[in-house]
């Protein structure tokens, strides 16, 4: 199911924390890193805290520019993004800013949390997500019942951990103070557990008054049926490669990447590269690997359609080529439609190959733009 893109954004020491112990909120950021933290909330269509940090921090999320505000009333939004808030247990304080300021506002929590919530009378729209709390059904909603494209999630460190671990943070926005804390209980951004194999992407740097902004994007491939962030900015890389084939009357378009476990790119092609009026895309990428390269058996290949099973111009179809070379996992856009083979079904045969197939279909009208003309 899509969700949103889900930008996780803090401010820490340079020694990692986010707060000290004090009875007051540390200011990490300068005030022209606030500005800049406003602009992005008036980008977004929600933002999300933890309970644990209406505690803490008391905040009222607010987009204070007025005319910030202004452009997204004319825009056609709320002046307001949504703002969010998940509790397991629903013991929230209806006193708390954050339900007296602002727009629309939302508790997703347990069935049992719900209750709490509701006893309580917060001033808010309670969803009930099951027995537990699961960040993926969340944002399933978020998307699908709220129309949420963008969410901006403020904290706190144990819901940034969680995004991160589970593959669901599409981007860090990480701002870095130049002081310290020190102090051992002090809250700090990320916890310990299992992260994500790899090393993130920067995307940017920039100096914000006496902090450096740092924006990070995860590169590494989900596991198994399990799609991660990154898959779908591999994929979207896909369907720009097809942008880029020569056009053809009588072969689809496509692009290809192959990534290793850890985020690294391999290799990448797409159909009649260099001249080659036959190749397709996944041959092209895998023809640039050694076969015997060991990251193989671990790795994704991202293709803008599903690989092909029949093919006259070579003897080996795309979908056997990934066998050969050992890849146990595909994310792709799109299913072959019967254009030039009836009944074409890679998916099905990689599937029963023992190979995982993930139909990322919210790519599918990007993988079809360059094949328009088929049709």
């Amino acid at each position: 199911m899509p969700h949103p893109y889900v930008l996780l954004s803090a401010a820490v020491s340079l020694d990692g924390y986010l707060d000290d112990t004090g009875p007051d909120r540390l200011l990490l950021s300068s005030p022209a890193d606030f500005d800049r933290v406003d602009e992005v909330r008036a980008s977004v269509d929600a933002i999300l805290v933890g309970a644990g940090t209406i505690r803490a921090d008391n905040p009222r999320l607010l987009v204070n520019s007025e005319a910030r505000r202004a452009a997204r009333t004319a825009a056609g939004k709320p002046p307001y993004p949504l703002k969010v808030t998940v509790s397991g247990s629903g013991e929230l304080d209806p006193a708390a800013n954050f339900w007296h300021t602002g727009g629309e506002k939302l508790v997703c929590t347990t069935d049992k949390g719900a209750e709490r919530a509701r006893a309580l009378g917060i001033a808010a729209d309670i969803v009930p997500l099951g027995p537990e709390l699961d960040w993926r059904r969340l944002l399933e909603h978020l998307h699908a019942e709220r129309g949420v494209e963008r969410l901006m999630v403020e904290g706190g460190g144990r819901i940034h951990t969680q995004l991160l671990q589970q593959g669901l943070a599409d981007e860090v926005q990480l701002v870095l103070a130049p002081l310290f804390v020190g102090a051992p209980d002090a809250p700090r951004l990320f916890g310990p557990g299992a992260y994500q194999a790899g090393r993130l992407r920067l995307v940017e740097t920039r100096r914000i008054e006496d902090v450096v902004l740092m924006r990070y994007e995860p590169t590494a491939p989900g596991t198994g049926l399990v799609p991660a962030a990154a898959d779908h900015r591999w994929l979207a890389l896909a369907c720009e490669l097809a942008d880029r084939c020569p056009p053809s009357r009588t072969a689809f378009s496509v692009g290809a990447v192959v990534v290793a476990a850890d985020g690294t790119e391999l290799a990448r092609g797409h159909s009649r590269e260099a001249g080659d009026p036959v190749v397709h895309a996944e041959e092209a990428a895998l023809a640039k690997i050694a076969a015997d390269d060991p990251r193989l058996a671990t790795a994704t290949v991202y293709t803008s359609l599903e690989p092909c099973t029949h093919r006259a111009s070579r003897p080996a179809p795309c979908a056997r080529l990934i066998l050969d070379a050992g890849v146990r996992r595909v994310v792709t856009a799109w299913r072959e439609p019967d254009t030039f083979v009836a009944g074409a079904d890679g998916t099905g045969l990689l599937t029963a190959r023992g190979v995982d197939v993930v139909v990322l279909d919210g790519y599918e009208d990007r993988a079809k733009a360059p094949n328009r003309h088929l049709f």
